[in-house]
């Protein structure tokens, strides 16, 4: 006989229960989760909050599991219920304990006694298999019992109703006398405990929640229920996330992660080979809409296709030191998408621009031939330009969806009783509807399918949309199911056709078709879903899984790039703590690094220098591949994040100096705030620009982006510990130098609203792969400063000079002191030695001056004057860094470097015809 939880007659008469839902014995039965969801719809209606069907499957779960320990229980003490029936004849008589058997039977019926096809009395002296009624009835109410006192199935009492039992027998006596029962008889388990104390264990754990019994059931039995119901368990889990998730509201700001390395198999090393220009990009994004009507005003003429951006305006980007410009939106898009966005009451909007019709450059944008004539024209001014790929979805009236329908993620039903597509038809093929599910238009529930029909044969298949599980779908695109090998090749082919004409590709959402988020998202394992509501019960083990997606989409998209279109940079967006692995293992040539942005905004200090330490210390080529940027298309702009004064420039300069790809929003550098929303045709706001901080750009950032080969690479790169006088490490402060042939650079930026000071001394420690260790340096050896004589630097933003020993920063680094979100950049290092740059060293005592020649030709004759300086190479590859903005015009010396220094001088007087140089007059 099969078990599942009894119902009472007044529910069944009040929803209209399918009678399929039923079993001969009255139970519920819950054959598969569709049939959960349909007797929750029959719950819900005229209820202002859905009864979630996984709710309802847990109750029928944890009614299955307490049979099955009852069964375990009877092996261990055979006989027991139905030894208990007849204790409760002799305890409490037979006609009182025969009427709560009757009364249960009418109150809690079988299908026979509901459909009135036997009566009562009649059932209950009948049996099934050998099983007496009488028996299993008995069963059903001490269950019936334990479910009462439920507090987690409170909002469902109806269905358990014991009232009738109450008031008609003696029911409560008769609970009492079962329960004593049962605890005289043995023990059972490990804890000896008696049936009742088992059957409640799980409410006792968890009283007011059906996950919590779910999770304890597994935790305590499930090594006894066997597989196959272990995972029926763990899906039970997996459909209460999913109601959760569908329930929700999406959160606003999300936690950002730190990224956690691992060196294991499966994340093995194989980094793309990088061309010479590919570390030394900037990258400029535009909506190219909206830019175009930007243009138009400015320009005061009509600019609406690509051929028509004028090369002024590629004159004033490549000036800016831009060499990449990622052109947002350019594909021909979805007609259905931009017609719901009219029916939302957006009338001026177009489709969004990650849902797509095809792989074709938009028609009102000129097509290929003004593509083509742009691209021309750019890389004219040194400018590649860069497009987006969107290869998890496409426009819900693409052609793909069109033509190709199979290649679709869908159900031949919709995965919820309550949806119904009775809205307008969206498309305008001849032969294909397209429908939304009818809530999404009353904002009451955004639906995870819609409706795809063939108008002359009647057809219907439902789509689901694209979604990546963090939010609600995107309702104006379809999901590709990546399990098929044909919509994987298609894929790829349309890839390579973009990298035919775009050397730098952007991927959205890349994440999501790394191999674990396919199977989270689409095909969970048992206990792994709950991220898309309605896909849990078309899960798969991870052993169907690897048969169906064997290798990593990515690794053979780069693979197959490399080798059909090399010469192409592959960029991905990609978080949930991916970034190394998709740049190492996967082989993408630059990662987004959103905790740049979100860090150093938040000034979280020092966790992002915490994930720069960490990336150092596993893989520094990491650092390299990352893209660093103060907001992208999804985020508030740079201006309202960070603001138009201090902490902008210096946070802008830390993208500007650090290893990695910067990228720049559309209207960061005019200080244009407003967030151009993806269905953008033109902007809403009348903004100007903000001259002043355009003109900060071309002082502070933009000659650093010309200098870009100084900062990209990460062979000679080290991170510095900011140590103040109290000797401890401000993690506010952030210190790196680099070098490039003879070049040096230092940078150091206080990303607080303080001030402080402290010594650059040494490095944190980075992974030496060659050695195969971690190393750390003092800032002398990361500079390749010579033992003796004097060091000239320039503060890049000041302009000031300064003249410091070289002894001195071997012996305890550099002082520095920095005002609030101050940076300096120090470059143009250079070497002197001589008494008379001694001279000029003590004389300054630290301070900056405009030009330290000119102050030695002020101190010393021009005639007699000799001036010693040495070119010292560094021992090693590279370099580059400036400075910003300044507080603090003095890079002072310390006593104690003061008394360094003088016995040093005492040192070398002594010395006998050392220390001399080669000199030349100065003219």
């Amino acid at each position: 006989m099969r078990y599942e939880f009894h119902i009472s007659r007044k529910s069944r008469k009040k929803y209209r229960f399918d009678a399929s839902l039923f079993a001969l014995d009255g139970s519920v039965l819950l054959a598969d989760y569709a049939a959960a969801r349909s007797f929750a719809a029959k719950m819900s209606t005229g209820r202002a909050q859905p009864v979630p069907a996984s709710d309802i499957n847990a109750m029928g779960l944890i009614d299955e599991s307490l049979h099955f320990l009852i069964r375990s229980y009877e092996r261990h003490n055979p006989g027991v219920i139905s030894r208990s029936l007849d204790n409760l004849s002799g305890a409490l008589g037979s006609t009182p304990v025969e009427k709560v058997l009757l009364t249960f039977t009418r109150e809690f019926p079988p299908s026979a006694v509901f459909d009135g096809q036997a009566k009562p009395v009649e059932y209950l002296h009948g049996h099934t298999a050998g099983a007496s009624h009488r028996v299993a009835t008995l069963e059903e109410i001490l269950l019936l019992h334990v479910t009462h006192l439920n507090p987690a199935v409170k909002p469902y009492q109806e269905l358990f109703d014991v009232s009738p039992l109450r008031q008609k027998t003696i029911y409560d006596r008769f609970v009492r006398q079962m329960e004593s029962l049962f605890e005289m008889e043995p023990g059972f388990g490990p804890g000896g405990e008696t049936l009742l104390q088992l059957l409640r264990a799980p409410v006792l754990a968890s009283p007011n929640s059906l996950n919590g019994q779910l999770e304890y059931i597994l935790r305590r039995w499930g090594d006894i229920l066997g597989e196959a119901f272990y995972h029926r368990l763990l899906r039970g889990l997996d459909f209460i996330q999913e109601d959760m998730i569908r329930q929700s509201v999406p959160a606003g700001r999300v936690e950002v992660q730190l990224p956690v390395f691992q060196n294991t198999e499966w994340e093995y090393e194989r980094f793309s080979k990088d061309w010479d220009w590919m570390p030394r990009l900037v990258l400029m994004a535009k909506n190219t809409y909206v830019w175009l009507d930007q243009l138009s005003k400015k320009y005061q003429r009509h600019i609406h296709r690509l051929d028509h951006i004028p090369n002024e305006e590629l004159d004033e980007l490549a000036g800016w030191g831009i060499t990449g410009l990622w052109l947002i939106g350019l594909w021909e898009r979805s007609q259905a998408s931009q017609r719901i966005k009219h029916w939302m009451g957006n009338p001026d909007a177009v489709a969004s621009a990650y849902s797509l019709y095809d792989y074709v450059v938009a028609s009102d944008l000129g097509g290929d031939d003004a593509y083509y004539n742009l691209r021309s024209r750019a890389w004219a001014h040194g400018i590649r330009l860069a497009a987006d790929m969107v290869p998890n979805h496409m426009g819900i009236d693409s052609k793909w969806v069109i033509e190709h329908p199979d290649w679709f993620l869908q159900l031949s039903y919709p995965p919820f009783p309550n949806y119904t597509f009775n809205s307008g038809d969206l498309s305008e093929n001849e032969h294909v509807g397209i429908i939304l599910e009818d809530h999404y238009y009353e904002k009451s529930d955004a639906a995870v399918v819609f409706k795809r029909y063939e108008r002359f044969t009647g057809e219907t298949r439902y789509l689901y949309h694209g979604n990546d599980g963090t939010s609600m779908p995107w309702n104006d695109t379809a999901q590709l199911d990546y399990l098929k090998p044909e919509v994987r090749e298609a894929v790829i082919q349309a890839i390579l056709e973009v990298a035919r004409r775009f050397p730098i590709i952007r991927f959205d959402a890349a994440m999501t078709l790394a191999k674990k988020h396919i199977q989270r998202l689409w095909f969970p394992e048992p206990g792994a879903g709950g991220a898309i509501p309605s896909r849990s019960e078309h899960g798969l083990t991870q052993a169907e899984f690897e048969a169906r997606i064997p290798n990593e989409f990515w690794r053979e998209v780069v693979d197959r790039v490399a080798a059909e279109v090399p010469d192409t940079l592959l960029l991905a967006e990609a978080f949930w703590m991916m970034e190394g692995y998709f740049v190492r293992t996967l082989g993408m040539h630059r990662v987004y690094n959103s905790a740049f942005m979100h860090m150093l905004r938040d000034e979280d200090n020092a966790k992002y220098r915490q994930v720069m330490k960490q990336t150092l210390e596993f893989d520094p080529q990491i650092l390299k591949r990352y893209v660093n940027f103060m907001n992208n298309p999804d985020e508030e702009t740079a201006a309202d994040q960070f603001g138009t004064t201090e902490k902008y420039f210096g946070v802008c300069t830390l993208m500007s100096t650090l290893p990695g790809l910067p990228m720049f929003g559309h209207g960061q550098f005019e200080g244009f705030r407003e967030k151009y929303g993806m269905e953008f045709s033109r902007a809403q706001w009348d903004e100007r620009v903000d001259e002043g901080l355009l003109r900060g750009h071309e002082y502070l950032i933009f000659p650093l982006l010309h200098r870009r080969y100084l900062f990209a690479e990460v062979d000679h790169f080290l991170l510095f510990d900011f140590f103040t006088p109290d000797g401890y490490v401000n993690e506010d402060v952030f210190a790196y130098s680099n070098l490039y042939g003879d070049q040096r650079g230092l940078v150091i930026y206080h990303n607080k609203h303080a001030h402080t000071r402290g010594w650059v001394r040494n490095s944190a420690a980075y992974m030496d792969k060659g050695q195969g260790e971690l190393v750390q340096r003092s800032l002398a050896e990361g500079l390749a400063l010579p033992k003796d004589g004097y060091v000239i630097f320039r503060d890049f933003a000041s302009g000031q000079e300064f003249i410091r020993s070289c002894g001195g920063i071997w012996e305890e680094g550099l002082f520095v002191m920095l005002g609030e979100y101050q940076s300096q950049v120090f470059l143009d290092w250079r070497f002197v030695d001589g008494e008379q740059w001694e001279q000029v060293f003590w004389e300054l005592n630290g301070a900056g001056v405009a030009g330290i020649e000119e102050k030695f030709n002020a101190m010393f004759s021009s005639e007699d004057a000799v001036e010693t300086v040495k070119k010292t190479k560094p021992a090693r590859k590279k370099t580059g860094k400036r400075s910003h903005r300044k507080n603090e015009d003095t890079v002072p010396i310390t006593e104690k470097e003061k008394k360094t220094i003088k016995k040093k001088v005492v040192a070398k007087k002594t010395e006998s015809g050392k220390g001399k140089t080669t000199t030349r007059k100065r003219s």
